[in-house]
């Protein structure tokens, strides 16, 4: 049994280092060699780069003739957007998963809180925990942690294992990247996407992948009631200037939601159009999750540090994009917000 090892950075928000040494590489391709029952688990309503990234490292494990299991805790549901998604196939339920693995991959998850009562499945009963996430939060709660707070999306540490055990690019691994850096990125639009995330993209659409059909799916495709549900949120918008830089924020209920017919995932993409706001650094949207319990979302245009906000709030995050779930009304948690900045 392996006692997990913390390396904590100097900082409050992510290691000290700039990315996995090579020491770690080599554990986590030990812990990979020796596991016979591998299980892998990404976040709680996992977005393009945590589904991604398990699925196209779950799908390189099988063309090595290696079986595993991957989950995400529940709700066991995935958007439609995720639909025709490659490697949906081996997505096992929660309830259904391995109770004893002897090894657990995470994806994308800065704490083991994201991963639910899959979370059970860590110490004592798998020999190792290995991480892989690009949060500058993250808590290095494995006992092998590849995380790189430097990386554009967990997709780009997923390629990289991949590469290391040898698994040839295919097309479908390709699209599970592929999905995870474009979604990371806004559409390689954000700041982190520099000429090395541009030569990833490059090789993975070298396998034939079409980049036109993919990013409609994530980006461009939403249901007619999203468009009401959207004008609502948005004709209750507010710019405060008098924060530095600027903050435009709404928020969405569960009323609006029904009203419009729609399921929470609709709420997704409304920060991307709220942070278009030019008068405003930060963007922050607050998702009625239940009454009194807010889903917060944070997007800063480079000036101000949501993370920080995040972390401070019980969240976690990188510079630019950040969240946190806030209790209370509206308003409350939005002052939240407000005082942090």
């Amino acid at each position: 049994m392996t006692t997990p090892t913390v390396r904590r950075a100097a900082g409050p928000l992510g290691p000290a280092d700039t990315g996995p040494s090579e020491s770690e590489w080599a554990r986590a391709l030990d812990a990979l060699a020796r596991a016979e029952r591998p299980l892998l688990i990404c976040h709680v309503n996992p977005d393009g780069d945590a589904l991604g990234s398990m699925l196209a490292v779950a799908l390189g494990l099988a063309r090595l003739g290696r079986p595993c299991q991957a989950s995400f805790p529940g709700p066991f549901t995935l958007p439609p957007l995720f639909d025709g998604m490659p490697g949906r196939e081996l997505l096992t339920p929660a309830p259904d998963v391995d109770p004893s693995p002897d090894l657990v991959v995470t994806f994308d998850a800065g704490n083991a809180e994201r991963l639910g009562e899959l979370a059970a499945r860590f110490f004592p009963v798998a020999d190792d925990v290995v991480v892989l996430d690009h949060h500058a939060s993250n808590t290095f709660f494995g006992t092998v942690h590849l995380v790189d707070a430097g990386a554009a999306a967990t997709a780009v540490l997923a390629d990289e294992l991949l590469r290391r055990l040898g698994v040839p690019l295919d097309a479908e691994i390709a699209e599970c990247l592929y999905v995870g850096v474009a979604t990371d990125t806004g559409s390689f639009k954000y700041q982190a996407t520099t000429p090395e995330v541009h030569g990833l993209a490059a090789r993975l659409l070298d396998t034939g992948i079409r980049p036109d059909v993919i990013s409609r799916r994530l980006f461009d495709t939403r249901p007619f009631g999203a468009l009401g549900l959207f004008g609502a949120a948005l004709g209750r918008a507010r710019l405060d200037p008098t924060v530095p830089g600027g903050l435009v924020w709404t928020y969405a209920t569960q009323a609006d939601l029904a009203e419009h017919g729609q399921a929470y995932d609709a709420l997704e993409s409304l920060i991307d159009i709220v942070r278009t706001a030019g008068e405003a650094d930060v963007a922050c949207v607050l998702k009625e999750l239940a009454t009194g319990e807010w889903a917060v979302s944070l997007r800063s245009k480079g000036d101000v540090d949501v993370a920080r906000v995040s972390v401070a709030l019980g969240g976690g995050g990188h510079r630019y994009a950040a969240g946190f779930t806030g209790t209370g009304t509206a308003e409350s948690v939005f002052a939240q917000v407000r005082a942090q900045l």
